[in-house]
């Protein structure tokens, strides 16, 4: 713990001195309180932490906002799933994709070694010192409990510091994860804070080590975070509640159990890139952990529910991303509040549009992706009772992809889409050509039938309760538990199912079926992911993390050439882009700076200056 009557450093040094551990940048000196002392920002006097709060509301801000994060894309057109239409500019998402990078020469908006140590390193400040404002409010926590003479109370009165402190110690751990994914093991920090004259030359803690922390993070604080539903909800809708400590750990525990982490690792025996053994077991803990969640906060119903305690998937999937609390349904579980706008529709609506109704085309869903939306009764094509027409490619389709994707002949803006290079919404006169003829659609508002954009709320969910049943099903079917799951597995997807307009068939499976292998089912439940969580930033770490990379880029990334005649349009699959995959670019490069100047560091596997 800090001594704060023998700390008088200003708080935009201390964020200069972040430095002194990584390659920060100076965003730190955007906090609102930047130029106050921390005496004053955790003053010993301020019975209501207006400062403190500010501060913590600062590392709030830090939070990655997914919508064209990266060099003004999506991460997502750094898969199989979509290009940039700024492919000719060389644009981050292509060079990570294609492994254009370096330790040396990284790619800044997604390789981000040093931000994530800084919002670390705020966090440390903030939960050394909070313990000293002396909050004169508690918060109700809604969840029942059992008091010391067995009756059974709803609410329990906690003091708000401690509240405030479990999410900034909620937040550093979900920053070591962003590590984590990226990187394999990193150095572990503790509540440690950093000045410029301590010997800083860290080794890097192991996978597993790191693992560990986070996951023993959050079960330290589950239960001082608030729970839902919160009487105070209208403010605190964004922070993260106990049930979103749990979905983390859920998410946490099913990365570390995946195959590159969990018995395919990089290097075999290197416990920086995975652990060192296989070990079925940590399937099953990720399994338990989601179940957890489902059992305890969740509901399968597919009809509207009245707990407003439980979560459950919301009847309309475009409502997800727009309404994040109805009076009906919860399905997000933990994001970031972007405010209102269009910005969505205006970065990656269809080109061709002008005034009110401009949309720059930037992302662009590539046919692989359209290709993984299986039919209307939940079968892939060959085997639905549905034949293909690949000159009607998007008749009686997973209605996920409607969601997701606009195509030729797609209603929006009031208009029919003419997506084929020189038609009304890919014109010859814009510059650039959408080499897929696909525009992405998720997230935005509903604007088929709609003269222009409108503003609406642009939330960036990071946890819903949707990928909550997807790990339970991935879990699940890979551990050592699987034929005692089976139902269970089968019961979390088709709600899924349900919701995406898939039939259920006279069998009631929703193209589902009991009797599949375990090799079968990982295959749906890849897919099911794929399509659910589209342009959600999973796509990039799923591909990783299941070690399949290396099989998905042998095939090169495909668009669709529409030819439009005078009494027919002709779909052709087009090849738009190969990628030369190399295994080492499953992790990242710790950058060379922080190589070069700490011998204690070790560099990942196959990577060099």
């Amino acid at each position: 713990m800090c001594n704060m009557k023998s700390i008088k450093t200003n708080i935009l040094l201390l964020g200069i001195l972040a430095c002194a551990f990584t390659a920060c940048t100076d965003d730190y000196e955007n906090l609102p309180v930047d130029q106050y002392t921390i005496e004053y920002v955790f003053s010993e006097t301020d019975s209501a932490g207006v400062q403190a709060v500010r501060f913590l509301n600062a590392i709030y801000s830090t939070l990655p906002n997914g919508y064209n994060r990266v060099g003004s894309d999506f991460l997502d057109a750094a898969t199989d799933d979509a290009v940039s239409l700024y492919m000719d500019s060389d644009p981050d998402v292509l060079r990570l994709q294609t492994g254009r990078y370096t330790a040396s020469n990284q790619v800044s908006s997604n390789m981000n070694w040093g931000t994530w140590y800084e919002s670390i390193r705020k966090c440390n400040i903030f939960i050394n010192n909070i313990d000293h404002v002396p909050f004169n409010t508690t918060y109700m926590n809604s969840e029942k409990y059992t008091d010391s003479e067995g009756n059974e109370v709803v609410g329990r009165e906690r003091p708000l510091g401690s509240s405030y402190k479990a999410e900034a110690r909620f937040l550093r751990a979900f920053f070591y994860f962003q590590l984590l994914e990226r990187y394999g093991g990193v150095p572990l920090v503790g509540n440690n804070v950093y000045d410029i004259n301590d010997n800083l030359e860290l080794s890097r803690n192991t996978f597993a080590e790191c693992v560990d922390y986070i996951v023993s993070e959050l079960d330290d604080i589950e239960d001082s975070l608030r729970t839902l539903p919160m009487r105070d909800a209208a403010a605190f809708a964004h922070v993260p509640t106990k049930q979103a400590c749990i979905a983390f750990k859920s998410r946490v525990l099913l990365y570390a159990a995946s195959p590159l982490f969990n018995g395919k690792t990089l290097e075999p025996g290197n416990p920086y890139v995975g652990y060192t053994d296989y070990d079925a077991s940590r399937w099953t803990r990720a399994a338990e952990e989601a179940k957890k969640f489902i059992d305890t906060y969740g509901t399968l119903s597919t009809r509207t529910s009245m707990n407003k305690n439980k979560f459950q998937l919301a009847a309309d999937f475009r409502n997800v991303f727009l309404n994040y609390y109805t009076s009906d349904v919860r399905e997000v579980i933990f994001f970031r509040n972007n405010g209102s706008g269009s910005s969505t529709e205006r970065n990656n609506g269809p080109l061709g549009f002008s005034g009110n109704k401009l949309g720059n085309g930037r992302t662009n869903p590539t046919q692989n992706l359209v290709d993984a939306f299986v039919m209307k009764d939940g079968k892939p094509r060959g085997e639905s009772k549905y034949p293909y027409d690949p000159q009607r490619p998007y008749e009686n389709r997973d209605g996920r992809l409607d969601y997701t994707i606009l195509h030729q002949g797609s209603q929006w803006l009031n208009t029919q889409l003419d997506t084929y290079q020189g038609g009304a919404n890919n014109p010859s006169g814009s510059g650039r050509f959408n080499q897929t003829s696909y525009y992405m659609c998720k997230f935005m508002g509903d604007f088929r039938t709609a003269n222009e954009y409108g503003s609406h709320t642009e939330l960036w969910i990071y946890f819903r309760f949707a990928e909550v049943l997807l790990n339970f099903a991935e879990a699940a079917n890979e551990s050592e538990n699987r034929e005692a799951y089976m139902d269970d597995i089968i019961n979390v997807l088709i709600p899924i199912r349900h919701r995406a307009g898939i039939e259920a068939g006279s069998d009631k499976q929703y193209g589902l079926d009991r009797t599949m292998t375990r090799e079968e089912m990982r295959a749906v439940i890849h897919n099911e992911r794929r399509c659910e969580l589209a342009f959600e930033e999973h796509r990039y770490y799923d591909i990783r993390r299941w070690r399949e990379a290396e099989e998905i880029f042998k095939n090169p990334i495909q668009g669709m050439q529409v030819v439009k005649g005078t009494t027919q349009v002709v779909y052709t699959p087009i090849n738009i882009l190969n990628v030369d995959w190399s295994n080492k670019m499953y992790l990242y490069p710790i950058p060379y700076t922080e190589v070069n100047k700490n011998s204690n560091m070790v560099q990942n596997p196959n990577w060099r200056e």
